[in-house]
């Protein structure tokens, strides 16, 4: 919490629950009242390898937060198992995996999406998504 500084809202309660359970809790940037997504990583091989290909970011203005965030190609990933997780109901997910897909076209690493699907047993739905996101 003191790193945050007051640029930041969080709920302190929120963090220490999604560090336990390895959940995720938000941030919320006062000035522009952004709000973040923190995921607590895996303790899995898929999650050693996000936070492995974790690429740097920055948040704020005055003394911007360095802060680590997910490869597009990790992002699809883990949406596509939410989605899968959720019963393959939820349109966010989808639709924010058809977006990544959509706007990373090109510099996605498609060897390590096809791998990590395969490994996730997810193939069917990236299969699925990258036809999906092709037609939009």
């Amino acid at each position: 919490m003191a790193a945050l500084g007051p640029q930041f809202y969080a709920d302190e309660a929120q963090i220490t629950a999604a560090a336990r359970d390895q959940g995720s809790f938000n941030l919320i940037h006062i000035d522009t009242m952004s709000k973040i997504d923190v995921y607590v990583v895996w303790r899995t091989d898929f999650g050693a390898t996000q936070l492995a290909r974790r690429r740097p970011a920055h948040v704020g203005s005055d003394s911007p937060l360095a802060l680590y965030v997910t490869s597009p190609e990790d992002t699809i990933l883990a949406k596509l198992d939410w989605y899968r997780q959720g019963g393959e109901q939820s349109d966010r997910q989808w639709r924010d995996v058809l977006g990544v897909l959509r706007v990373q076209s090109s510099a996605l690493d498609r060897v390590y999406l096809k791998d990590w699907a395969k490994r996730l047993g997810l193939s069917d739905l990236l299969s699925r998504a990258i036809k999906a996101a092709e037609h939009l």
